[in-house]
């Protein structure tokens, strides 16, 4: 457990995810209302993600109430949201279904793709000359655009004739939430890394279905919002049961064996928490690593100095999972009391 972190520019009071990963500076780009950075997980998919079929897999809760802009907890190198999946069902087909298709079409598929990039490309240059700066700086946006677009669809045809991983376990019941959604999302994220299909996973959580898979009358927000009586107890209810679900997490990564006898876990670093601390406050925000894949010293309370930059534990797990970089977001270093 990691206490005295935050992310200085994180002033939304209900953007709990929005930053969470990036430490972005959202007042960064003048005349914009809200701009964002690459988060961690993204950072991490550009090195870990460039051998496995899917570079990073992005995992939404059915219910998202009160966390702020996104489509996941995923942001990419320009900023911009990346989107996520929240049916266990698309999740596991996504990861295991195979594709019908006759892989002749699936080709063609992907050149008509490139040819609709090649002639949207072209158009765009045609009015580039005679603009504004700023017109030429969100256009180099959308070329940037079209140039994401350019590489995934280069992975795809990589893996087009590459068989997907046999499924280690069932398709999920359709309309499962709260809790039962949660659960089955924790054994999709573990089948994924224990197939190799992605070695990047991020979970967007459920909040108002998750208390109300555990009867909790007060709605996610006011939960949050501590005061004797029944809101307080049902924050109570909310954080065991959080606590119990990540127990439940680290159980089934041990239990996971690989090939060489070693557990899943050792090769896994993980980060559970979030950018609000209660009510409104962004400060000390709640953080618990585990795994052995980042080289991280596990088992320890660790309280750093107040307002310590929460990238400065991203920018150490991102070092430790071998990513050479020297800043993420507002980090001013490592944390050594977490180097192993």
């Amino acid at each position: 457990m990691v206490q005295g972190c935050s992310n200085q520019f994180s002033n939304e009071a209900h953007w709990g995810s929005t930053f969470w990963l990036t430490g972005a500076n959202r007042y960064s780009v003048p005349g914009q209302n809200m701009a964002n950075s690459i988060s961690a997980d993204q950072v991490v998919a550009q090195t870990l993600g460039q051998d496995t079929r899917f570079s990073s897999i992005q995992i939404n809760g059915s219910s998202l109430e009160g966390h702020g802009p996104g489509l996941s907890l995923a942001w990419d190198r320009r900023g911009k949201p990346v989107a996520g999946q929240d049916d266990p069902v698309q999740v596991f087909h996504k990861l295991f279904s195979p594709d019908d298709l006759p892989l002749e079409q699936r080709q063609a598929a992907i050149a008509e793709n490139r040819s609709v990039l090649d002639t949207v490309r072209s158009q765009a240059r045609h009015v580039q000359r005679g603009l504004t700066k700023t017109d030429t700086d969100k256009l180099d946006e959308y070329f940037q655009g079209i140039r994401d677009i350019e590489t995934r669809l280069k992975k795809e045809e990589a893996w087009l004739d590459v068989p997907k991983a046999k499924a280690p376990l069932d398709e999920p019941q359709p309309g499962l939430k709260g809790k039962a959604e949660i659960e089955i999302m924790q054994d999709l994220i573990v089948a994924a890394l224990q197939t190799d299909s992605t070695r990047t996973l991020s979970y967007r959580m459920p909040g108002q279905s998750l208390l109300q898979s555990l009867d909790v009358k007060p709605s996610a927000h006011n939960v949050s919002h501590y005061s004797p009586g029944e809101r307080m107890e049902g924050s109570k209810a909310r954080d065991k049961t959080h606590s119990e679900l990540l127990a439940r997490l680290i159980d089934k990564l041990k239990a996971t064996q690989e090939a060489d006898g070693s557990s899943l876990f050792d090769h896994t670093a993980v980060a559970f928490g979030s950018n609000i601390s209660s009510i409104h406050y962004l400060t000390n925000c709640p953080t618990v690593l585990t795994g052995g894949g980042a080289n991280l010293k596990l088992g320890h309370h660790l309280v750093l100095e107040k307002d310590t930059p929460l990238c400065n534990v991203w920018l150490t797990m991102l070092q430790g999972l071998g990513i050479k970089t020297d800043r993420h977001g507002d980090s001013t270093g490592v944390v050594k009391e977490l180097q192993a």
